[in-house]
C-alpha cells in the first residue's frame, strides 16, 4: 500500500536553533523519523510542501495544501503534517473543498518537536500511518492515540490536546 505524506511544518518539524535560542521551522525532517520505523508492507511518498508555523499560514498556503492533497488522493491516503494551532481550520477547508473522498486525509502534528525528549511527534506520525490504512474516506485529525472528525474537534490550548466538540456551544 502507498501512503502520501505532505509536510507543511509546525511544531512536529521544529528544531532548536542555537543561534536564536528558540525552536524554529528550518528543514523538513519527517523522512529521518520514518527510517526508524518498521514499515515492511508500506510505501511512503513524502512531499515537502512548506515548513511554516501554522499561525503564519496564509490563505494561499492552504490553497496550495488543498491542490497537492487533491492530486495525491488519486492513488492513496494522505497524511498531512501540520501545526496544531490552525490544524482544524485547514482540515475544515480540505473537507469542504474535497467533498467525499475514496481515501482518508489525516492531519497530524505535535505539541513538542520530533526528537525532543517526551515528544509526541513520532507517536502521532506512527498512529497517522496506521489510521490512513484503516479509516474510511474523509478528513480526520489523528493525535494522542485519538481519531477526531475534523468538524467535531477543537484544540484545548491550556491542556495541550484536542478534545471532541460535544455541543454547538463548544
Amino acid at each position: 500500500m502507498k501512503i502520501h505524506i505532505v509536510t507543511t511544518g509546525g511544531t512536529i518539524e521544529k528544531v532548536y536553533s542555537e543561534s536564536s535560542g528558540q525552536v524554529e521551522n528550518v528543514a523538513q525532517k519527517i523522512d529521518r523519523y520514518l527510517q526508524s520505523l518498521r514499515l515492511p508492507t508500506l510505501k511512503v511518498e513524502i512531499t515537502p510542501l512548506m515548513n511554516k508555523d501554522s499561525l503564519l499560514m496564509t490563505e494561499a498556503d492552504r490553497d496550495l495544501i488543498l491542490a497537492v492533497v487533491r492530486v495525491k488522493l488519486a492513488d492513496g491516503p494522505v497524511v498531512v503534517t501540520h501545526g496544531t494551532d490552525t490544524m482544524v481550520e485547514t482540515g475544515k477547508l480540505l473537507k469542504e473543498k474535497l467533498g467525499d473522498t475514496a481515501f482518508p486525509v489525516i492531519l497530524t502534528g505535535a505539541m513538542s518537536p520530533l526528537g525532543f525528549e517526551r515528544s509526541d511527534g513520532l507517536q502521532n506520525l506512527t498512529e497517522s500511518l496506521l489510521a490512513a490504512r484503516i479509516l474510511t474516506g474523509g478528513v480526520w485529525i489523528v493525535i494522542h492515540n485519538e481519531v477526531h472528525d475534523v468538524d467535531r474537534v477543537r484544540k484545548d490550548r491550556p491542556n495541550a490536546r484536542f478534545v471532541p466538540i460535544t455541543s454547538d456551544a463548544d
